[in-house]
This record gives structure tokens, C-alpha cells and sequence, in this order.
């Protein structure tokens, strides 16, 4: 036996250990594999039928597939789909492409604008996975008889003395926990994430040695359904009558200068201002019905606390309410490339409150903030979108 024959019988050996100790069901069991056509969840789909799973793919058409062709990157759409139907023939899975389309418009392409609109910074991946994929497309699964669905997301799924739990991944420059905070406790239950244990080497090894077509494909990039990522110009399109231009104000409240729509801006954003008073400025918040940019100093982007909606609980605690009036200490991630800091969560009438031991810089409202639990810190305890923050130098700027 040659040692390249060797060592690719080695990773799928391996693989297909840390397939079954995620999945945890017997050989046999149907499992749905999300198939968005790139190299994770093929590869997922793919070690599901090795290691003896009868597995059925799906892909979700979520926008225009012949506008998505010419665009690298983009996932459901175009070429993707046609790379998760080669793949599903070569894994010798029977697959089915579902026109999500009109769905994913309402969930995740409008809401996408209205954030803008309101002055938040939306994150389209996150209403992605809790709308259409991990609630309809979890009905499509369970109407298939499957009893589970597998997803090629970097993140674990363990079984605790309450019931299955949600882990950062093994590989932490690959872990996307932050971006599945939304997850409830009746989809963990039936999700499974194959690839949770495995480095993203090993994922792409693993293609190779099943001979997958996908095995060099580049990872996505930006928001699948914005062209070169200008969401400016998607918004315009989708909003034509609600960009206005407005004031560009310091904090101080001098009027520096105009610009074309508060959509066209984010907070903590520094280039693209056009305005020059001698020091670096920073967009410290957005007013949408006063069609305000607020700049300022870089200070005045730390933030000292936030509240939170649409809270996500996947804790100890049956629910936030049997904990109302409690601090709770938590490691808090205000973005998917910041590590969890020190925080406190606090539960009262005004809704969910983090509290940050140390302020953090540039937080912005429509953004996430992830918990995770302080004395086990992999563990997702839950989370919420921003709904407001409140700045560490009050005098500088008012809460947002």
C-alpha cells in the first residue's frame, strides 16, 4: 500500500470517528444534509453516507441563481446548487433543490435593508440560519423522515445533564458559534454538526481523499447576496425612496458637512467621511429620523453596556424569566472575530442588559451579542441582537 494511499485512509478514519461521536444515532438513521454546494457541507454529506448514515441532500435556491453565477462565493445560488448536485451524484446520495427564494427575500433580504434604514448594522448569516434554515428547512427534514439535520457549520453539539448543549468548535479560528446564537433549544435537539471536531484542513483532506470536485473551491466571502459587497447599492435598489441626505455632526455639535444616506454608513466606520478638522473622526452613532452621521474621537466608540432583544436562552436556567432580577457573570462577544470578554448579565423590567467589565469599542445596534458561560467558556449560553449601547464617555455621546 503507497503512503499517499495510506495517509488518506488515515484522514477518513479519523473523520469518520468524529462523525459518529457527533451524530450519536444508529447506523442506518436518516439524516438531511444542508447542501449549500461549498466545501464544508459537502464534505459533511459526504463522511454522513461513509459512515453508513442513509443521507438525503438539500439545497435551498435562496436569490436569483443567474445573477449568482458570475459572482465568486456565493451560496444557494448558480453554481453552488450545481456543485451540490455533482457532489450528491458522486456521493451516490439522492438530493433535492427546494425555491426558497421568496422566503429568504422577506427574512433575511428585507430585513437586511429595514436594519440599514434604521441605523442598525445587520447580520444577514445570522437571520439566515434562524429563519429559513434552521426553522423551515428543519420542517422539510423532518417531513423527509429524517431524525435529524446535519449542517457543515464549525461549530459542536454535546449532550449535558440538560440536554444537548452548543460548543464553540475545536478549531477556534474556524468556530462560528457566534453566528448560531439564535438556535433554540428544540433545533439543537435535532441538528447535527459532523465537522465540529475537526480543523479545516483535515475538512479539506478529507475532500481530497473522497475525490470531491469541491475539494479546492474557495470558502464564501462577504454576504452571498450583495454583488462585490456594496450593500449600498442593494439597498438603494430595494429602498429607492428612502435614502436622503443629511448633516455630517460632531458631538461637540458642529455641522461638518453632508452626506448621501445614513444607510451608507456604520459605526466605528473612519474612511469615506470627506470631512477634514485636523484629527482622525469616527462615525459614533446614526440618527435615521434626524438623517444624522455623529462623528467624534476614537474614544467615544467604547461602549460600557447594551440591551438586548429577540434574547436567545440555551443556559441552565428553564428560562430568562425564572431568573429575573439575578446578575449573571458571562463572557460576552459583541463581534464573530472578538473574543468573549468578562461581563454581567442583568435581568430587569427594561429587558436584558450586558454589562462589560472592561468597555468595548465600536458596538454598534443590529449587531449580536453572544454569551457564553464564564466557568466553561466553549459553551454558547445564548444571545441577542443589540437593540441599544450605552458609551463609556457620556459626555461625548448620548446611547444609541
Amino acid at each position: 500500500m503507497s503512503l499517499a494511499l495510506t495517509d488518506r485512509l488515515d484522514t477518513l478514519d479519523i473523520a469518520d470517528e468524529a462523525v459518529r461521536e457527533a451524530v450519536r444515532l444508529p447506523v442506518g438513521t436518516r439524516i438531511v444534509a444542508a447542501m449549500s454546494g461549498g466545501v464544508d457541507s459537502t464534505v459533511a454529506a459526504a463522511l454522513l453516507k461513509r459512515a453508513g448514515y442513509d443521507v438525503v441532500g438539500v439545497t435551498l435556491q435562496l436569490y436569483d441563481h443567474g445573477a449568482a453565477v458570475k459572482k465568486a462565493g456565493a451560496c444557494c445560488a448558480g453554481q453552488d446548487i450545481r456543485d451540490a448536485r455533482q457532489a450528491s451524484e458522486r456521493i451516490g446520495i439522492p438530493h433535492y433543490v427546494l425555491d426558497y427564494e421568496s422566503r429568504f427575500r422577506q427574512a433575511v433580504i428585507d430585513d437586511f435593508a429595514d436594519a440599514y434604514l434604521r441605523g442598525e448594522t445587520p447580520i444577514p448569516c445570522i437571520r439566515c440560519n434562524q429563519t429559513v434554515k434552521f426553522r423551515d428547512l428543519l420542517d422539510v427534514a423532518r417531513d423527509l423522515g429524517a431524525e435529524a439535520m446535519a449542517t457543515g457549520h464549525y461549530v459542536r453539539r454535546k449532550l449535558g445533564s440538560r440536554g444537548a448543549e452548543l460548543h464553540r468548535a475545536a478549531d477556534p479560528g474556524r468556530d462560528q458559534s457566534y453566528f448560531l446564537f439564535a438556535t433554540t433549544a428544540d433545533q439543537l435537539d435535532y441538528l447535527r454538526f459532523p465537522l465540529g471536531e475537526m480543523p479545516k484542513p483535515a475538512v479539506r483532506a478529507a475532500a481530497e481523499a473522497l475525490e470531491l470536485a469541491v475539494a479546492d473551491k474557495p470558502d464564501s466571502q462577504d454576504i452571498c447576496f450583495v454583488p462585490e459587497g456594496k450593500y449600498s447599492t442593494l439597498i438603494d435598489k430595494l429602498r429607492p425612496d428612502a435614502a436622503g441626505e443629511g448633516e455630517i455632526v460632531h458631538m461637540d455639535g458642529r455641522v461638518l458637512g453632508r452626506h448621501g444616506g445614513v444607510s451608507r454608513f456604520t459605526v466605528g466606520q473612519r474612511r469615506g467621511l470627506n470631512v477634514a478638522v485636523g484629527e482622525p473622526l469616527f462615525v459614533v452613532a446614526l440618527d435615521p429620523g434626524r438623517k444624522q452621521v455623529r462623528v467624534g474621537p476614537r474614544e467615544a466608540l467604547l461602549t460600557s453596556s447594551l440591551r438586548l432583544k429577540e434574547i436567545n436562552w440555551l443556559g441552565d436556567q428553564p428560562t430568562l424569566e425564572d431568573a429575573a432580577g439575578e446578575s449573571l457573570a458571562v463572557l460576552a462577544r459583541v463581534r464573530s472575530t472578538r473574543a468573549p470578554a468578562p461581563a454581567r448579565l442583568k435581568l430587569g423590567g427594561d429587558g436584558p442588559e450586558v454589562v462589560f467589565d472592561a468597555d468595548e469599542e465600536g458596538v454598534s445596534p443590529g449587531q449580536a451579542c453572544v454569551l457564553y458561560a464564564t466557568a466553561a467558556p466553549d459553551r454558547l449560553l445564548g444571545g441577542g441582537f443589540i437593540a441599544s449601547t450605552r458609551p463609556a464617555l457620556t459626555a461625548l455621546a448620548p446611547e444609541s
